[in-house]
C-alpha cells in the first residue's frame, strides 16, 4: 500500500494486527507474473541474438528510432502515476513496429529485429534512472518488449507479404489499417497491464482492465496517434519526420507532467488538513492514514474504479475533520462507540468542512453519510464506516485485535455494516498477511 503521496506506507499502517518479523521474507512474485516477465525476457534475448546473428537492416532507421526511443525513456518522468511515463519512446517503439516504407522504398526490418532495437534502446535509455534508484520497474519494459512485439507481428508480415497493399490500394486505407493496428495494439497493452496487475495484487481484473482502458484515453490516445503519424510520415518524407512529429508529444508530456504535479500537491494539501485532527489531539497519530490505506484496498477488492477509489480515499483522509467541532475529544478518537445521533452530528460538520476546503462534493457525501444505516449509503461511506470501527477497535483491543474487530463488525452487519464490505475487509487483511476466519 502507498500513502496519500504515493510513498510506501510504513509496515505498521494500513493493518493493526502483528508486524512480520524484521528479517521476514519479502512477498514473492506470483508464478504468472513470473512466466509474462520470462517470456518477454526470452523474447528480447531471441531477438537480439537472431539480429546480431544476422545483421541489422536498414542501418539507418534502425538508428533513428533507437535514438528518439532513448531519448523517451531519458525524457520519462518518475513519480507519476500516469499509466505511460515515457510516452514519446511509447510512440517511437509503435512507430517503429508499424513502419512498412522508409521515402517511399519498402523496409525490410523484421519482427526479430523491431523487439531488439526497441529492447536495447530502452535498456540504455533507463540506465541513467536506474542510477539515480528511480528505474522503471519490471513490468514496464515487459509491457514494453510485449507491447511493440505484438504490434510487429500483426503489421509487418502482412506487409512484406504484400497482403496491406491488397486490402489498401489507396493512401487512406492504408492508413486506416495502421490505425486499426494500433487500436487493437492499445487494446492488447490495457489487457496485459490489466492481467499482470491482476497476478500481482490478486484485486478484481474486470475494474483494472476498465482503468486501464479509461488511462488509454489520456495520455495514451496522443502516444497510439503519434505512433501512427510517425510510420506514416516516415514513409512518405524520411526520417527526417521523426523530430518534426515528436515535438507535440513532448509538449503534451510537459502539460501531463504539470497536472501530475498540480494533482500530487492537491492530494498532499488534503493529506495535511487530515492531520488536523491528530495535531489537536482529537485521533491518535496516523489513524486516518492507515484508514485511507486500507479502504482504498477494501474498494479495490469490491471493484470500484480508479476516480470512485480517489474519492474514498479522500473521505477516509478527513472521515474525522467533523470532531474538531467537538468541545471534549473523544477519547482515543473512538468514534464508532458513540452514539448514532452524535455520530450524525460529527458526520454532517465534518462534511461541511470538507465542503469549505473547496474538494470535490462527491468526498463531502461520504464523509456526510459514513454513520447513515448501510442500506442508505453509497458504497464509499459503508467502507469508511466499517475500515474506521475496525482500525479503532483493533487498536483497542491489543493482542488478537483484529479478530475481535472482524468478529464485532460481522455481528454488526443486521445493522450497521454492509455485509459485503466486511467480507471483503476480512479478505485484503488475510491476504496483508493476517490470519483470519473468511466467510464464504
Amino acid at each position: 500500500m502507498t500513502t496519500i503521496s504515493g510513498e510506501p506506507l510504513p509496515p505498521a499502517a494500513g493493518r493493526t494486527g502483528p508486524l512480520p518479523p524484521s528479517g521476514a521474507d519479502p512477498p514473492r512474485v506470483p508464478l504468472a507474473l513470473t512466466l509474462v516477465r520470462a517470456g518477454a525476457a526470452l523474447a528480447a534475448v531471441a531477438a537480439l541474438a537472431v539480429t546480431l546473428w544476422g545483421g541489422i537492416d536498414e542501418r539507418g532507421a534502425a538508428l533513428a528510432f533507437a535514438v528518439l526511443i532513448g531519448v523517451g525513456e531519458l525524457a520519462r518522468w518518475s513519480g507519476a502515476e500516469e499509466r505511460e511515463s515515457a510516452p514519446l519512446a511509447a510512440a517511437g517503439a509503435l512507430a517503429y513496429a508499424l513502419l512498412g516504407e522508409n521515402a517511399g522504398h519498402p523496409s525490410h526490418d523484421g519482427v526479430p529485429q523491431i523487439v531488439a532495437v526497441v529492447t536495447a534502446a530502452s535498456l540504455l535509455g533507463c540506465v541513467p534512472h536506474i542510477a539515480k534508484g528511480r528505474g522503471p520497474t519490471a513490468d514496464h519494459l515487459t509491457r514494453r518488449v510485449l507491447t511493440v512485439g505484438f504490434a510487429a507481428v500483426c503489421f509487418q508480415p502482412l506487409y512484406n507479404e504484400g497482403r496491406l497493399a491488397e486490402w489498401a490500394e489507396t493512401g487512406p486505407a492504408y492508413a486506416a489499417l495502421v490505425v486499426a493496428l494500433l487500436l487493437l495494439t492499445a487494446l492488447w497493452d490495457a489487457v496485459l497491464a490489466a492481467a499482470m496487475a491482476h497476478a500481482r495484487t490478486r484485486w478484481p481484473f474486470g475494474p483494472l482492465l476498465r482503468d486501464e482502458l479509461r488511462g488509454t484515453l489520456g495520455i495514451g490516445s496522443a502516444v497510439c496517434a503519434t505512433g501512427a503519424v510517425m510510420a506514416l510520415a516516415v514513409a512518405v518524407a524520411g526520417l527526417w519526420a521523426l523530430p518534426v512529429f515528436s515535438l507535440p508529444l513532448l509538449l503534451t508530456q510537459l502539460s501531463f507532467r504539470r497536472y501530475a504535479a498540480v494533482r500530487t500537491t492537491y492530494r498532499q494539501t488534503i493529506a495535511s488538513l487530515a492531520r488536523a485532527t491528530e495535531i489537536a489531539g482529537y485521533t491518535p497519530p496516523g489513524h486516518a492514514r492507515r484508514v485511507a490505506a486500507l479502504s482504498r484496498a477494501v474498494g479495490r477488492e469490491l471493484g470500484l474504479s480508479g476516480p470512485e477509489l480517489t474519492v474514498l480515499e479522500y473521505a477516509a483522509l478527513m472521515h474525522d475533520i467533523g470532531q474538531l467541532s467537538l468541545v471534549d475529544p473523544v477519547p482515543a478518537g473512538a468514534t464508532a462507540a458513540l452514539a448514532p445521533a452524535e455520530q450524525r452530528r460529527i458526520a454532517l460538520l465534518g462534511g461541511a468542512v470538507v465542503r469549505q476546503t473547496g474538494v470535490a462534493s462527491a468526498v463531502a457525501v461520504v464523509v456526510e453519510r459514513q454513520s447513515d444505516p448501510y442500506r442508505d449509503q453509497p458504497v464509499s461511506a459503508s467502507i469508511v464506516r466499517a475500515v474506521n470501527a475496525y482500525e479503532e477497535t483493533a487498536r483497542e483491543a491489543g493482542p488478537g485485535g483484529p479478530l475481535k474487530a472482524l468478529e464485532e463488525l460481522r455481528l454488526g452487519t443486521a445493522r450497521d455494516y454492509r455485509p459485503e464490505v466486511v467480507e471483503s475487509l476480512a479478505r485484503v487483511l488475510a491476504r496483508d498477511g493476517l490470519t483470519l476466519p473468511l466467510v464464504g
